[in-house]
């Protein structure tokens, strides 16, 4: 799958959370991102370098860089 339409989903996923508090929207974007994608996809929008030109919403680039930080649950 594209890295435009990966984020394109992710940032799907982030306005479904928007509405939450900030640490409780970044935690359900990331378990949601776990939970349902496939650890391809996971690798592919972990990979994007920051220069990219695929665009993630604030929420949605820090739920990406906590996939990285936690193994997974």
């Amino acid at each position: 799958m594209s890295p435009d339409k990966l984020a394109y989903m992710a940032n799907q996923i982030g306005k479904f959370f928007a509405h939450q508090p900030h640490d409780k929207a970044v935690a359900a974007i990331e378990t949601h991102l776990r939970r349902f994608w496939d650890p391809r996809m996971r690798a592919s929008i972990i990979a994007q370098p920051d220069g990219e030109v695929v665009r993630l919403d604030p929420y949605v680039r820090e739920a990406v860089a906590r996939l990285t930080d936690q193994p997974a649950r």
